[in-house]
């Protein structure tokens, strides 16, 4: 998608070899129009898969998921990362590792909301190590739910994450690809869509 290519190549910034920050756009302050031609390119990409339900984790997530959502004309639920007190319900729960934060969490969606007659498409905001999509596929087969594909914004496609997907026989699809974060600059493969 070469708008989200441009954006970051003008406002992205290299933390170093594993790290891209794009706080100004996509992780802090949100860029609603950039956000909704994100999600409204994931609709295009999945329109004839019969999605239902889209399923993202909170925060990054949940604006492009939402964008997507709304196109397809279904609902979208994000995981929560830490339990809320009105989330009294029967839960669906696995663990992430945060490559970002060097954390794990503990994320849930309530049983209520999935079922084994949804067909789900997952959106991410960043692709490493494939963890949190790998959590919300979980999730997501615990309810007996169907994961037809699994939308990134941003991959780091010299990290493990695709393999990792794809060999659990997820469909992936990045918008933006990036090959490597060497010497402080950013170097892009081509995007899926």
């Amino acid at each position: 998608m070469e708008e989200l290519v441009q954006r970051i190549k003008e406002d992205g910034r290299v933390l170093g070899e594993g790290v891209l920050k794009v706080d100004s756009f996509v992780t802090h302050q949100v860029d609603p129009n950039l956000m909704e031609a994100i999600g409204y390119r994931f609709a295009e990409v999945f329109a004839d898969a019969g999605i239902t339900k889209v399923v993202t984790i909170e925060a990054s997530g949940i604006a492009p998921a939402l964008f997507a959502a709304k196109k397809l004309d279904v609902p979208m639920i994000f995981a929560r990362k830490a339990k809320s007190l009105t989330m009294d319900e029967e839960l669906l729960t696995a663990s992430v590792y945060s490559f970002t934060k060097q954390v794990t969490s503990q994320i849930s969606i309530s049983r209520k909301f999935l079922s084994s007659e949804d067909k789900v498409l997952i959106i991410d905001d960043f692709l490493a190590n494939g963890q949190a999509a790998k959590g919300l596929v979980e999730l997501c087969q615990q309810a007996g739910a169907n994961v037809d594909g699994i939308g990134i914004v941003i991959e780091k496609s010299f990290q493990d994450g695709r393999v990792l997907l794809e060999e659990m026989g997820m469909r992936v699809v990045s918008l933006a690809r990036i090959a490597s974060l060497k010497n402080g600059e950013v170097d892009f493969l081509e995007g899926d869509a």
